[in-house]
């Protein structure tokens, strides 16, 4: 089964610009690429909780491309600039997005993000459920 792109409305521009797909679904699985809280115009806002909350909506949007949701998640990893001074924030927004079961979750600092600005990029990895076992 090839792999099919995922492209929620609003993303076209920079997927085109960037060669890339926000998600790929692929043998069963949705992979999300890597989104930083940038607003849908592409600014980087300054608070750091509006940009984790922007983030997590763009991963939400990919997901939903597929009929997915965050409880879909199985995987999700996390890169943060100055993790420390930010974590218990985003670990906070996090908590309003992530479902039971939660994901498996790696947070890492990181020296540097590609959007300037850019306090986090989260990239996660969600299962297509059976719907013969649910």
């Amino acid at each position: 089964m090839p792999a099919n792109a995922l492209v929620p409305p609003g993303s076209e521009t920079a997927a085109r610009a960037l060669s890339l797909s926000p998600g790929v679904l692929s043998q069963g699985h949705v992979f999300v690429t890597g989104m930083t809280g940038s607003d849908p115009s592409g600014a980087m806002p300054a608070d750091p909780e509006t940009q984790f909350r922007n983030a997590f909506d763009k991963i939400a949007a990919v997901l939903a491309e597929a009929g997915l949701g965050m409880g879909d998640i199985v995987e999700m990893t996390s890169y943060h600039i100055d993790i420390r001074k930010h974590f218990d924030l985003f670990a906070a927004v996090r908590r309003d997005y992530v479902q039971p079961p939660f994901p498996a979750w790696t947070a890492v600092e990181a020296g540097g993000l590609r959007r300037e600005g850019a306090l986090v990029e989260i990239r996660v990895i969600a299962a297509m459920r059976d719907k013969t076992t649910c």
